[in-house]
Protein backbone atom coordinates (compact mmCIF):
# COMPACT_ATOMS: atom_id res chain seq x y z
CA UNK A 1 0.00 0.00 0.00
CA UNK A 2 2.93 2.36 0.87
CA UNK A 3 4.18 1.93 -3.04
CA UNK A 4 0.91 2.86 -3.95
CA UNK A 5 0.45 5.77 -2.35
CA UNK A 6 4.12 6.65 -3.06
CA UNK A 7 3.62 6.03 -6.97
CA UNK A 8 0.80 8.01 -6.72
CA UNK A 9 2.24 10.89 -4.82
CA UNK A 10 4.96 11.08 -7.97
CA UNK A 11 2.70 11.21 -10.70
CA UNK A 12 1.08 14.06 -8.91
CA UNK A 13 4.11 15.63 -7.81
CA UNK A 14 5.07 19.02 -7.48
CA UNK A 15 8.23 21.17 -6.80
CA UNK A 16 6.94 21.20 -3.42
CA UNK A 17 6.91 17.88 -2.40
CA UNK A 18 9.53 15.84 -1.10
CA UNK A 19 9.41 12.38 -0.25
CA UNK A 20 11.27 10.46 2.26
CA UNK A 21 11.04 6.56 2.82
CA UNK A 22 11.95 4.87 6.22
CA UNK A 23 12.69 0.77 5.58
CA UNK A 24 14.95 -1.58 7.63
CA UNK A 25 14.98 -3.31 3.93
CA UNK A 26 18.04 -2.27 2.23
CA UNK A 27 16.17 -4.17 -0.93
CA UNK A 28 13.11 -1.95 -0.45
CA UNK A 29 15.46 1.11 0.20
CA UNK A 30 16.68 0.57 -2.97
CA UNK A 31 14.12 0.13 -4.84
CA UNK A 32 12.82 3.21 -3.57
CA UNK A 33 16.10 5.41 -4.44
CA UNK A 34 15.67 4.45 -8.23
CA UNK A 35 12.48 6.81 -8.14
CA UNK A 36 14.81 9.33 -6.76
CA UNK A 37 13.43 9.07 -3.16
CA UNK A 38 16.01 9.39 0.07
CA UNK A 39 15.69 6.86 2.00
CA UNK A 40 16.62 5.89 5.39
CA UNK A 41 16.79 2.80 7.45
CA UNK A 42 14.86 4.43 10.68
CA UNK A 43 12.14 6.08 10.94
CA UNK A 44 13.27 9.23 13.20
CA UNK A 45 15.46 10.15 10.56
CA UNK A 46 12.64 10.25 8.14
CA UNK A 47 10.28 12.22 9.28
CA UNK A 48 12.17 15.40 10.50
CA UNK A 49 10.83 18.43 9.42
CA UNK A 50 8.30 16.06 7.53
CA UNK A 51 4.56 17.91 7.23
CA UNK A 52 2.96 14.37 7.16
CA UNK A 53 4.10 10.84 8.35
CA UNK A 54 2.54 8.42 7.19
CA UNK A 55 2.70 4.98 9.16
CA UNK A 56 2.62 1.77 6.29
CA UNK A 57 3.56 -1.02 8.53
CA UNK A 58 2.30 -4.07 9.80
CA UNK A 59 0.03 -4.01 13.31
CA UNK A 60 2.77 -6.02 14.58
CA UNK A 61 5.62 -4.09 14.24
CA UNK A 62 3.54 -0.44 15.05
CA UNK A 63 4.75 -0.51 18.73
CA UNK A 64 8.66 -0.69 17.43
CA UNK A 65 8.02 2.18 14.93
CA UNK A 66 5.67 4.64 17.24
CA UNK A 67 8.83 4.05 19.95
CA UNK A 68 11.40 5.32 17.54
CA UNK A 69 9.44 8.48 16.44
CA UNK A 70 8.24 9.57 19.71
CA UNK A 71 11.44 11.33 20.63
CA UNK A 72 11.31 13.78 17.20
CA UNK A 73 8.00 14.14 16.29
CA UNK A 74 6.69 17.80 16.06
CA UNK A 75 3.60 19.26 17.22
CA UNK A 76 2.40 20.70 13.94
CA UNK A 77 2.86 17.30 11.94
CA UNK A 78 0.38 15.08 10.85
CA UNK A 79 0.38 11.35 11.63
CA UNK A 80 -1.37 9.13 8.90
CA UNK A 81 -2.03 5.64 9.62
CA UNK A 82 -3.10 3.13 7.30
CA UNK A 83 -1.97 0.05 9.47
CA UNK A 84 -5.39 -1.90 10.43
CA UNK A 85 -6.06 -2.97 14.03
CA UNK A 86 -4.02 0.40 15.73
CA UNK A 87 -6.19 2.98 17.48
CA UNK A 88 -5.82 6.65 17.39
CA UNK A 89 -5.55 5.69 21.13
CA UNK A 90 -3.23 3.55 20.79
CA UNK A 91 -0.70 6.05 18.53
CA UNK A 92 -1.24 9.37 20.84
CA UNK A 93 -0.31 7.20 24.05
CA UNK A 94 2.90 6.69 22.67
CA UNK A 95 3.32 9.57 20.58
CA UNK A 96 1.00 12.56 22.63
CA UNK A 97 -2.84 13.06 23.31
CA UNK A 98 -2.58 16.18 21.63
CA UNK A 99 -0.68 14.54 18.34
CA UNK A 100 -2.75 15.38 14.92
CA UNK A 101 -3.49 11.79 13.77
CA UNK A 102 -5.78 10.63 11.39
CA UNK A 103 -6.21 7.05 10.97
CA UNK A 104 -7.35 5.65 7.26
CA UNK A 105 -8.03 2.11 5.82
CA UNK A 106 -7.22 2.33 1.96
CA UNK A 107 -8.13 -1.27 0.11
CA UNK A 108 -5.80 -2.82 -2.50
CA UNK A 109 -7.35 -1.10 -5.81
CA UNK A 110 -5.43 1.62 -4.89
CA UNK A 111 -2.23 -0.24 -6.79
CA UNK A 112 -3.84 0.88 -9.87
CA UNK A 113 -5.23 4.35 -8.42
CA UNK A 114 -9.20 2.45 -7.96
CA UNK A 115 -8.94 2.50 -4.22
CA UNK A 116 -10.81 4.01 -1.79
CA UNK A 117 -9.69 4.98 1.60
CA UNK A 118 -11.67 5.48 4.96
CA UNK A 119 -10.81 8.02 7.31
CA UNK A 120 -10.86 9.20 10.83
CA UNK A 121 -9.41 11.89 12.43
CA UNK A 122 -8.69 12.64 16.06
CA UNK A 123 -10.20 15.98 18.02
CA UNK A 124 -6.49 17.56 18.19
CA UNK A 125 -6.90 17.44 14.64
CA UNK A 126 -7.56 21.13 12.34
CA UNK A 127 -9.20 21.63 9.39
CA UNK A 128 -5.46 21.69 6.94
CA UNK A 129 -4.32 18.04 8.66
CA UNK A 130 -7.92 16.81 6.59
CA UNK A 131 -6.55 18.14 3.57
CA UNK A 132 -3.24 16.88 3.77
CA UNK A 133 -4.81 13.39 4.54
CA UNK A 134 -7.17 13.61 1.36
CA UNK A 135 -4.10 15.04 -1.06
CA UNK A 136 -2.21 11.90 0.06
CA UNK A 137 -5.06 9.46 -0.46
CA UNK A 138 -6.76 10.92 -3.36
CA UNK A 139 -3.84 10.01 -5.44
CA UNK A 140 -4.79 6.35 -5.30
CA UNK A 141 -8.31 6.77 -5.44
CA UNK A 142 -11.74 7.90 -3.14
CA UNK A 143 -12.02 8.91 0.29
CA UNK A 144 -14.80 8.57 2.89
CA UNK A 145 -14.57 9.96 6.23
CA UNK A 146 -16.55 8.95 9.44
CA UNK A 147 -17.19 10.37 12.72
CA UNK A 148 -16.73 7.26 14.50
CA UNK A 149 -13.80 5.44 14.88
CA UNK A 150 -15.45 2.11 15.31
CA UNK A 151 -16.68 2.93 11.82
CA UNK A 152 -13.37 1.90 10.08
CA UNK A 153 -13.66 -2.00 11.68
CA UNK A 154 -16.95 -1.55 9.35
CA UNK A 155 -15.10 -0.18 6.08
CA UNK A 156 -12.31 -2.55 6.61
CA UNK A 157 -14.88 -4.85 5.96
CA UNK A 158 -16.72 -3.23 3.04
CA UNK A 159 -13.91 -1.98 1.30
CA UNK A 160 -10.66 -3.28 2.54
CA UNK A 161 -11.99 -6.53 2.66
CA UNK A 162 -14.29 -5.88 -0.32
CA UNK A 163 -12.38 -7.14 -3.31
CA UNK A 164 -11.53 -10.52 -2.29
CA UNK A 165 -15.58 -11.00 -2.16
CA UNK A 166 -15.81 -9.86 -5.84
CA UNK A 167 -12.78 -12.10 -6.47
CA UNK A 168 -14.54 -14.80 -4.91
CA UNK A 169 -17.54 -14.46 -6.66
CA UNK A 170 -15.66 -14.08 -9.78
CA UNK A 171 -13.79 -17.27 -8.93
CA UNK A 172 -17.03 -19.34 -8.63
CA UNK A 173 -18.90 -17.85 -11.65
CA UNK A 174 -15.96 -19.17 -14.13
CA UNK A 175 -16.11 -22.48 -11.75
CA UNK A 176 -19.39 -22.86 -12.91
CA UNK A 177 -19.02 -22.04 -16.50
CA UNK A 178 -16.10 -24.41 -16.69
CA UNK A 179 -18.78 -27.23 -14.94
CA UNK A 180 -20.86 -26.84 -17.42
CA UNK A 181 -18.15 -27.17 -20.46
CA UNK A 182 -16.72 -24.24 -21.26
CA UNK A 183 -12.61 -23.90 -21.38
CA UNK A 184 -11.28 -23.16 -18.75
CA UNK A 185 -9.50 -20.33 -20.19
CA UNK A 186 -12.62 -18.80 -21.86
CA UNK A 187 -14.33 -19.49 -18.67
CA UNK A 188 -12.13 -16.96 -16.81
CA UNK A 189 -11.84 -14.45 -19.32
CA UNK A 190 -15.88 -14.02 -19.38
CA UNK A 191 -15.98 -13.87 -15.85
CA UNK A 192 -13.20 -11.64 -15.37
CA UNK A 193 -14.30 -9.20 -18.21
CA UNK A 194 -18.32 -8.87 -16.72
CA UNK A 195 -16.59 -8.01 -13.50
CA UNK A 196 -14.76 -5.74 -14.90
CA UNK A 197 -17.78 -4.35 -17.36
CA UNK A 198 -20.41 -4.08 -14.28
CA UNK A 199 -17.95 -2.16 -12.28
CA UNK A 200 -17.02 0.56 -14.89
CA UNK A 201 -21.39 0.36 -15.40
CA UNK A 202 -21.41 0.97 -11.84
CA UNK A 203 -18.72 4.02 -11.73
CA UNK A 204 -19.74 5.98 -15.16
CA UNK A 205 -23.55 5.39 -15.37
CA UNK A 206 -24.57 7.63 -12.30
CA UNK A 207 -27.02 4.62 -11.43
CA UNK A 208 -27.32 2.52 -8.51
CA UNK A 209 -26.37 -1.02 -7.86
CA UNK A 210 -30.56 -1.73 -7.97
CA UNK A 211 -31.46 0.32 -11.09
CA UNK A 212 -28.51 -1.24 -13.24
CA UNK A 213 -29.59 -5.10 -11.73
CA UNK A 214 -33.24 -4.27 -12.66
CA UNK A 215 -33.03 -3.19 -16.50
CA UNK A 216 -30.19 -6.07 -16.59
CA UNK A 217 -33.13 -8.56 -15.57
CA UNK A 218 -35.84 -9.18 -18.09
CA UNK A 219 -38.88 -11.01 -16.69
CA UNK A 220 -38.83 -14.52 -16.77
CA UNK A 221 -35.45 -14.01 -18.71
CA UNK A 222 -32.14 -16.24 -17.69
CA UNK A 223 -30.75 -13.76 -15.48
CA UNK A 224 -34.40 -13.55 -13.14
CA UNK A 225 -33.69 -17.41 -12.90
CA UNK A 226 -30.45 -16.72 -11.39
CA UNK A 227 -31.55 -14.02 -9.30
CA UNK A 228 -34.30 -15.65 -7.43
CA UNK A 229 -31.87 -18.68 -7.08
CA UNK A 230 -29.87 -16.54 -4.86
CA UNK A 231 -32.74 -14.92 -3.41
CA UNK A 232 -33.84 -18.60 -2.47
CA UNK A 233 -30.41 -19.42 -1.22
CA UNK A 234 -30.03 -16.66 0.93
CA UNK A 235 -27.35 -14.90 -0.56
CA UNK A 236 -27.72 -11.65 0.80
CA UNK A 237 -27.93 -12.80 4.16
CA UNK A 238 -24.26 -14.66 3.20
CA UNK A 239 -22.90 -11.35 2.17
CA UNK A 240 -24.02 -9.78 5.46
CA UNK A 241 -22.73 -12.31 7.93
CA UNK A 242 -19.39 -12.33 6.08
CA UNK A 243 -19.36 -8.30 6.47
CA UNK A 244 -20.33 -8.72 10.10
CA UNK A 245 -17.60 -11.22 10.74
CA UNK A 246 -15.28 -9.44 9.13
CA UNK A 247 -16.14 -6.22 10.91
CA UNK A 248 -16.05 -8.50 14.27
CA UNK A 249 -12.71 -10.18 13.64
CA UNK A 250 -11.42 -6.30 12.96
CA UNK A 251 -12.68 -5.18 16.26
CA UNK A 252 -11.14 -8.16 17.98
CA UNK A 253 -7.41 -7.57 16.27
CA UNK A 254 -7.67 -3.50 17.52
CA UNK A 255 -8.73 -4.92 21.10
CA UNK A 256 -11.95 -2.57 20.85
Amino acid sequence: MATALITGLQKARSGQLAIKVADPSEEACKRMREYGIDTYSEGSEAIRDADVVVLAVKPQIMPTVLEDIAPVIEGGQLVLSIAAGTTVAGIQAVLGETCAVIRSMPNTPALIGHGVSGLFASASCKAHHHEQAESVLRTAGEVVWVDDESLIDVITAVSGSGPAYFFLMTEAIAAAGTQLGLDERDARLLAVHTAEGAGAMLMQSGDDPETLRQRVTSPGGTTQAALESMERNGFRDLISKAVVAATNRGRELAGS
